[in-house]
């Protein structure tokens, strides 16, 4: 598993870019190379990334884990996140399941 949420946010910087704006700089988030499983970027290459690409999104938008987390968590993509990650995938798989009657 991920060692923080954030890292399932790499999977999806369409909606990152739509959240924090024009001044959001993808370039300073962890690369995510095809086949990079995301719980192997570790913690401070994932909070460091965000706290860079949004340094200059203005005050309110720099990315602070309580204030903007759980919004953009709301708006990711569960399909790219499992296609960026075996254990996300096996937990979506594992609720969709638990889910069906």
């Amino acid at each position: 598993m991920v060692q923080v949420m954030e890292s399932w946010f790499l999977a999806d910087r369409d909606v990152l870019s739509s959240y924090f704006g024009s001044e959001f700089k993808e370039n300073k988030l962890p690369a995510l190379l095809k086949g990079t499983d995301l719980k192997s970027i570790a913690k401070t290459q994932v909070l460091e990334g965000l706290k860079a690409a949004t340094k200059e999104c203005g005050r309110e938008k720099t990315y602070h884990k309580g204030r903007h987390s759980f919004q953009i968590l709301g708006k990711i993509s569960p399909e790219r996140v499992a296609d960026a990650s075996e254990h996300a995938k096996r937990l979506i798989t594992q609720l969709k399941n638990a889910s069906t009657p």
